[in-house]
């Protein structure tokens, strides 16, 4: 990568179509979406390139472009890379897409654990009723990782079950999941 760093900085969508795909990856982290024509560049980048790791950051820089992004995330939903379908999933939680809850819901079991995990997060970042059977379950049933991610991700909620599930959590077999609900205990759970 042989490509004047300022100058990508300064004006990143003139590297958008650069040969190199770390320099369309880089090029595409700076982008600042707020013009809807680079939202429209960033979206047709997150379709088509022929990169994973360009798409994935497509889908990372659309965040920010809030509700303008999500006929682009969804339309990617089902890209054939799993850092895509991650990204995909973590910019639902940063948009709060509420819209996104079924599919997010459905990754959340999935059995790459990186989708599973920023599916679980996203869910708790959205905050919708919905999501609260399948974290209470994954509370208990899902792999390490995805435990202590529904621990924290059933903070966003109240209600007896969340309650009794996060005060459970801190008898989890995997010292992770223990570690993170005696964190989240401290704020308002309290022992039975």
């Amino acid at each position: 990568m042989s490509t004047d760093l300022e100058a990508l900085i300064e004006n990143p969508g003139a590297f958008l179509d650069d040969d190199d795909p770390a320099v369309r990856r880089l090029a595409v982290s700076v982008c600042e979406p707020k013009a809807p024509a680079l939202i429209d560049r960033l979206g047709a980048i997150l379709a088509a390139d022929a990169e994973p790791a360009v798409r994935s950051q497509a889908a990372e820089a659309l965040a920010p472009a809030g509700t303008a992004a999500l006929p682009f995330l969804d339309a990617a939903r089902d890209d054939e890379d799993r850092m895509v379908v991650e990204a995909v999933a973590t910019a639902y939680g940063e948009i709060g897409d509420s819209g996104a809850v079924d599919w997010l819901t459905e990754r959340a079991r999935e059995s790459e654990a990186t989708i599973g995990e920023a599916a679980v997060a996203s869910l708790g970042s959205i905050g919708d009723e919905r999501a609260v059977p399948v974290l209470l379950d994954l509370v208990s049933t899902g792999r390490p990782q995805v435990r202590r991610r529904a621990v924290v991700a059933l903070t966003a909620f109240d209600g007896d079950e969340v309650e009794a599930a996060i005060r459970q959590a801190r008898d989890d077999r995997n010292p992770m999941v223990r570690e993170v609900a005696e964190m989240v205990v401290g704020r308002s759970v309290p022992d039975v």
